[in-house]
C-alpha cells in the first residue's frame, strides 16, 4: 500500500443464501366416522292392509251364511246367536295380530271370543249356572290367551310367558270352582259324587302353581351377551 493513497474499501461479505421456506401443509381432515349399521326393526313395517283384508273376508263369510239361512228358511238365532259374539272376537284378535302395536286388540278379541264360546256351551246345554266358575276362563284365561298369542307373534318372550302362566292359573281357578260349586254345593241340582279330598288337593296344587309363579317372576333376568 502506498502512503497517501486512499484506503481501498473493504468488499462486503456476501450474506448466506436464505433457506427456502416450506409452505404449510394443508391440515389432514379427520377420518370420517363409520356410519352405524342400520337397526333392523323387530317388527316388519306394515300398512295395515292385512287386518282390513281379514275383516273383509269375515264380513263376506258372515253375509254368505245369513244369505244361505234366509234361502233355506233356517232359524239361525235360536242356536247360533253366540256366534255374534265369537266372530267379532276372532276378527279383533286377528286384526291385532297383524298390527305392530296390536296387543290391546289381540287381548280384547281373545276375551270376547272366550265369552262367546262359554255362551255357546251354555246355550246348547242350558247350563247357565256355570257362570259361577266359568268367569275364570274369561278373566285371566282370555287375557292370558291374547298375551300368549301376541307374545309369540311379536317374539316377545316375557309377554308370552306371562300369558301362559295366566292361562294355567285360569284353568286352576276353573277346576277349583267347578269342584266347589258342582261337587260341594250342587249348583246344578245335586252335588257330584266326588271324593272329599279332591277339592283340597286341587286348591293346594293351585297354591303351589301361584307360589312357583311368584318366585320365578321375581328373579332378575341376566342381560344377554
Amino acid at each position: 500500500m502506498t502512503e497517501g493513497a486512499p484506503p481501498e474499501p473493504e468488499s462486503p461479505v456476501p450474506a448466506p443464501p436464505a433457506e427456502p421456506r416450506e409452505s404449510p401443509a394443508a391440515p389432514t381432515p379427520p377420518p370420517a366416522a363409520a356410519a352405524p349399521p342400520a337397526a333392523t326393526p323387530p317388527w316388519p313395517e306394515r300398512r295395515g292392509t292385512s287386518g282390513t283384508a281379514i275383516l273383509g273376508l269375515i264380513l263376506i263369510a258372515l253375509g254368505g251364511i245369513f244369505l244361505i239361512g234366509q234361502w233355506a228358511e233356517l232359524d239361525w238365532g235360536a242356536a247360533t246367536w253366540p256366534f255374534y259374539v265369537i266372530l267379532p272376537g276372532v276378527a279383533l284378535a286377528a286384526i291385532g295380530l297383524t298390527q305392530r302395536h296390536g296387543s290391546g286388540l289381540t287381548i280384547a278379541g281373545s276375551i270376547v271370543t272366550i265369552v262367546g264360546l262359554v255362551l255357546l256351551y251354555q246355550n246348547a246345554t242350558d247350563h247357565w249356572e256355570s257362570w259361577a266358575y266359568a268367569w275364570a276362563l274369561v278373566g285371566p284365561g282370555g287375557s292370558g290367551l291374547g298375551m300368549l298369542l301376541y307374545g309369540v307373534r311379536s317374539s316377545n318372550g316375557k309377554m308370552a310367558r306371562d300369558g301362559f302362566w295366566q292361562i294355567v292359573i285360569a284353568i286352576g281357578l276353573f277346576v277349583a270352582g267347578y269342584l266347589f260349586f258342582e261337587g260341594v254345593i250342587g249348583i246344578s241340582g245335586r252335588p257330584l259324587p266326588l271324593p272329599s279330598w279332591l277339592l283340597p288337593a286341587v286348591i293346594i296344587a293351585l297354591g303351589v302353581v301361584v307360589l312357583v309363579r311368584g318366585v320365578t317372576s321375581g328373579r332378575p333376568t341376566e342381560p344377554s351377551t
